[in-house]
């Protein structure tokens, strides 16, 4: 099969069986492009479309989201994971009002200058905003190429990445740039799949070489898997009488970054000296909720909360403009890690 049958067929598999329904379809705007590319790193579209049309009802041009306060952004990116995606949309649309005219840019180069955008991601960008002809090398796409062409190794490294590309931009058709993008992507989301591939619903399974090898599950080819390590940590529930939270937005780098949480200690003991720090009078002991567990893509933590129940407020926290009191009210409004709210939620 030539190169321009492999996007003839994809291009006329996705015309029947493609999605075209997609919120950010509608229209394909480079906002609505570029917010949706971002969301989906690392995440399935199912759980993205919520987020997408809330985020957008909060924030629905470029100029809203630059012009919104941070809290705001994270409370709109809270539970969706991958926190840094969120600061890097704030910090790329703030750059555009600035250096583009208040536009993301249509210039491939410009566009990779762009906080939290590589180059698979201005690629997507460009093809279905613009119908400009760059390639996506994402996970499905690199699932369909590792099969087809039956590309062995890790297709994490340096040597097998360089090769898709090549063959990547080598397939390109010279015109329905929009669909063929999606339509790859399709393939890889909805037939190609990680576990369960449908290849006999597949355009491509004819010249498929992993198929006809007969080991389709051998592709992408990974490093062994690692032991995820687990981590444990206490944290500070205190409330006040009035329903008040003791809040500690987190560092920009690391888990949760930028989001308010509940401080942290390493053990009860810390968390109650930690406690008197913000209380009135003596830190009684503080009763024990249930410890659960959040598992994050390297590593999995057992969080143990420990709740003081209408506690006093010191009327000013000690030099440290990272941390708030926050009424029940103020809560959905605050960017709050997933398990920390459904932590909140289940409190008498």
């Amino acid at each position: 099969m030539t190169d321009s049958d492999f996007a003839a067929r994809l291009l006329a598999w996705h015309s029947v069986f493609g999605r075209h329904d997609l919120p950010w379809q509608r229209p394909r705007t480079m906002y609505r492009v570029w917010l949706s590319e971002i969301m989906l790193q690392q995440t399935q579209v199912q759980t993205v479309i919520p987020y997408f049309e809330n985020f957008l009802e909060r924030f629905p041009e470029l100029s809203d989201l630059a012009a919104a306060p941070s809290d705001a952004v994270m409370s709109a990116w809270a539970g969706l994971g991958y926190y840094s995606r969120a600061r890097n949309l704030h910090k790329a649309a703030q750059w555009c009002m600035i250096h583009h005219n208040g536009r993301l840019p249509e210039d491939y180069d410009a566009l990779l200058a762009l906080p939290g955008i590589g180059r698979s991601t201005a690629g997507a960008i460009l093809s279905q905003a613009c119908g400009a002809r760059h390639a996506i090398v994402d996970g499905n796409v690199k699932r369909v190429l590792t099969r087809y062409f039956a590309i062995a190794g890790d297709a994490a490294s340096t040597a097998v990445d360089r090769q898709l590309w090549q063959l990547a931009e080598r397939l390109l058709p010279e015109k329905k740039m929009a669909d063929y993008s999606q339509a790859i992507m399709d393939l890889g989301a909805t037939v190609c799949t990680s576990r369960k591939p449908q290849c006999t619903r597949c355009p491509l399974a004819q010249d498929c070489r992993a198929l006809a090898q007969g080991n389709v599950l051998d592709y992408p080819g990974r490093k062994p898997a690692k032991s995820i390590p687990e981590r444990e940590t206490h944290v500070l529930l205190l409330r006040t009488a009035s329903g008040e939270i003791l809040l500690e937005q987190r560092p920009d780098k690391g888990i949760w970054g930028g989001l308010y949480s509940l401080p942290e200690a390493g053990d009860t003991e810390q968390a109650s000296t930690r406690a008197e720090d913000f209380i009135s009078g003596n830190a009684s002991a503080p009763l024990a909720l249930p410890a659960f567990a959040h598992t994050f893509s390297h590593f999995r933590l057992i969080i143990q909360p420990l709740l003081w129940d209408a506690c006093t407020a010191k009327t000013q926290i000690r030099d440290n403009a990272r941390m708030r009191w926050a009424t029940p009210d103020e809560l959905p409004e605050l960017g709050l890690p997933a398990p920390i709210q459904k932590l909140l939620k289940r409190l008498p």
